[in-house]
């Protein structure tokens, strides 16, 4: 059975892939272990795919999974997930700014019993003002909501078991909160610093979209944490809450009709029809509560997947060989 699984997403990266690949090889063929990379292609626009299946043809060690279209890095981590065969799987960007000379002391940790491995930033190099300070913040804010205290979700440099890995949904921006969801099925969980590497060729594709599509995901996160499966106990509240203000306000409003003859839509019709409102909006979020507990029921049906895989590149002859 093969030991590890290097899976790394790439998106118009020409210019890095075969370095990577150069450096990866050189990696794990010193760790002595069985291996495999899983190279994703996400859409790419350039040379990216040509090169990847060159390397293919003359490593069997190399399994290549090409998207129909850019899906984006999330589910481009997910479909390399579902193809890799490891015990454990390793995760990098490839635009070479994690270093695969860090990979050996994700291993240790691995070896050590720990079912994800986290990597760290410790000493970041990019902008203080643009990158840094709203990196620290943001880190600090889903540190807090997701009960998981490790200083850098950013990072996709992680290793995980495999069959915890492939239990975890991944959609939207939802690779960075991996550590969040593992933790709910009881994921053990460590951070190392890894080095923090200037991009040197390609374009980044990082930009402040990315950034607002990440802060929707942690709503969704802490509310997954807390209640994936009691749905009703958060809209139930709510829904409570304002079905109580609702009947409240307009018994009041009865009682002064009874008692001082006040002309209730004359003078309280805008009260009035708030607190129906009120009464209607907590019927709705109860019953929209009890729906949510009906689909918790369906809970192990499979999932759509977040990507279609347009064709994958595994040659005949790639079974557990520590070299080409």
């Amino acid at each position: 059975m093969l030991r590890y699984s290097i899976v790394v997403p790439f998106h118009n990266e020409e210019e890095n892939v075969t370095e990577m690949y150069d450096r990866l090889k050189v990696v794990m063929e010193n760790t002595g272990e069985l291996f495999e990379l899983v190279f994703v292609d996400d859409g790419s626009r350039d040379r990216t795919f040509p090169l990847l299946r060159e390397i293919a043809a003359v490593d069997s060690r190399v399994v290549v999974v090409r998207l129909g279209r850019n899906f984006g890095q999330t589910s481009a981590l997910a479909a390399g997930f579902d193809h890799a065969q490891g015990e454990y799987v390793i995760a990098m960007d490839g635009d070479l700014q994690h270093d695969p000379d860090d990979i050996p002391v994700f291993l240790d940790k691995l070896r050590d019993g720990f079912d994800i491995v986290s990597g760290w930033r410790k000493r970041r190099i990019d902008n203080f003002w643009v990158r840094r300070i709203p990196s620290r913040c943001a880190n600090w804010l889903m540190a807090k909501l997701s009960g998981v205290p490790i200083h850098d979700f950013g990072t996709t440099f992680k290793a995980y078991r495999r069959d915890l890995i492939q239990s975890v949904p991944l959609y939207g921006e939802m690779h960075r909160f991996i550590p969040a969801l593992a933790s709910w099925h009881g994921a053990t969980i460590c951070e190392i610093p890894i080095h923090n590497v200037n991009r040197e060729r390609g374009e980044s594709h990082y930009g402040l979209g990315r950034t607002i599509r990440v802060f929707f995901d942690l709503i969704t996160i802490r509310f997954l944490l807390r209640y994936m499966s009691r749905p009703l106990h958060f809209f139930g509240q709510i829904g409570v809450l304002s079905g109580v203000a609702g009947f409240v306000t307009a018994a009041s409003l009865v009682a002064l009709k009874l008692l001082r003859g006040t002309g209730i839509m004359a003078e309280h019709g805008p009260l009035l029809v708030f607190s129906a409102v009120l009464i209607l909006a907590g019927v709705q979020l109860v019953a929209l509560g009890l729906l949510g507990e009906l689909q918790v029921r369906h809970y192990h049906e499979p999932a759509r997947r977040a990507y279609s895989v347009a064709e994958v590149l595994r040659s005949a002859e790639n079974h557990p060989l520590a070299s080409p």
